[in-house]
């Protein structure tokens, strides 16, 4: 059940549908479809590629875009499955394309969609350190990953062959980069990079998007405006907008906040501003 489906139906205006709102938003075309698709490969042999050519700034800023397009872009797509893909090559491409990031794709997705069913609730692993502090936060970075395929193993017995082939997948490659270092030490450099990226999600996507404070619903997830911010995000600052229609892919998120904004203004949910407080409490 998503957030919008948990709202009160007293609360304020009725909610459009996605059929008000544009069956658009739903569309993918062939062009977007490969675009998305192959981004992380892209971004994989572009690091290769700078890391033997030793322009080592180049090589980094290609992790970093690959950690991002990865958990925020085409991974994320791959976990609500808005793509249209058939089911059995949507999951294992989402297993394969984390595997580039030293993740299990099917922990991120029974954890995700957890998230979105149980919103900071106690059970909501992904969202527990909404409730805490911004050191907080970065504290659970490193071993958010590791957690996360743990409580996917006791939580989903029927799903461990494919989280064991996962996360055997991980350690091999892993072990893989520590024994290529007599030959070159770019391997490793990179399982170095993946890792130590994917110890700010917990900052970047749980922390600073929620208010673990907020007791009514829709503001439990922070609205973001304004051009610096969404810069900054890479035009992907739109979680409010993705938690009321997760089935609405990525690309579309610009244009569903478009079509949303009369609403959020009716029900008196005023964006953030830069220190993450609503301008409602100023």
């Amino acid at each position: 059940m998503s957030l919008v489906e948990s709202l009160p139906k007293t609360s304020g205006s009725p909610r459009p549908s996605l059929a008000e709102l544009g069956d658009d938003l739903l569309h993918v075309s062939r062009t977007r479809l490969f675009l998305t698709l192959l981004a992380p490969f892209v971004l994989m042999g572009s690091f290769a590629l700078f890391a033997w050519l030793q322009w080592w700034p180049l090589a980094v800023l290609s992790v970093m875009a690959l950690s991002f397009v990865t958990y925020g872009s085409t991974s994320h797509d791959l976990v609500h499955r808005t793509l249209k893909l058939p089911r059995g090559t949507n999951d294992f491409l989402l297993s394969l394309i984390e595997l580039l990031s030293l993740r299990s794709g099917t922990a991120y997705r029974l954890s995700h969609l957890h998230h979105h069913a149980h919103l900071l609730a106690p059970s909501d692993i992904e969202g527990a350190c909404a409730h805490g502090s911004v050191w907080g936060a970065m504290v659970t970075g490193p071993t958010m990953q590791i957690r996360l395929w743990l409580w996917a193993w006791q939580q989903h017995p029927r799903m461990r062959r494919r989280l064991a082939f996962e996360g055997l997948g991980i350690v091999s490659l892993i072990i893989l980069a520590v024994a290529a270092i007599p030959w070159s030490p770019a391997p490793l450099i990179y399982v170095l990079l993946v890792i130590a990226g994917s110890w700010l999600f917990p900052l970047a996507t749980v922390f600073f998007p929620h208010d673990g404070h907020a007791e009514e619903p829709l503001k439990k997830t922070r609205l973001f405006r304004g051009r610096l911010l969404q810069m900054m995000a890479f035009g992907h600052l739109y979680h409010l907008e993705h938690h009321l229609y997760p089935a609405v892919p990525h690309h579309h998120w610009k244009a569903l906040a478009d079509r949303l904004d009369p609403y959020f203004k009716r029900e008196g949910i005023l964006p953030c501003e830069m220190g993450f407080r609503r301008t409602d409490d100023q």
